[in-house]
C-alpha cells in the first residue's frame, strides 16, 4: 500500500509542478509590469503570490 501511495504522490507532483512553474512565470511578468508602472501595491501583491508559489513548489518538489 505504501508503494501505491508513493506512486500516486509522484504522479500528482509530475502534473502539478509544471502548473506551479507557469504560475510563477506569470507572476514574474506581472511583477515586472508593476515595477515599470511603479505600482507599489501591485508589486506587493505579486511578491506575496510568488512567495506562496515558492512554498508550493518546495512542497511538491520533496
Amino acid at each position: 500500500m505504501k508503494h501505491v501511495m508513493e506512486a500516486l504522490r509522484k504522479r500528482e507532483a509530475e502534473e502539478r509542478l509544471p502548473v506551479i512553474r507557469m504560475e510563477i512565470d506569470y507572476e514574474l511578468v506581472s511583477l515586472h509590469d508593476a515595477m515599470i508602472a511603479e505600482d507599489k501595491e501591485q508589486m506587493d501583491k505579486c511578491k506575496m503570490r510568488l512567495s506562496e508559489l515558492h512554498k508550493q513548489l518546495m512542497e511538491w518538489s520533496e
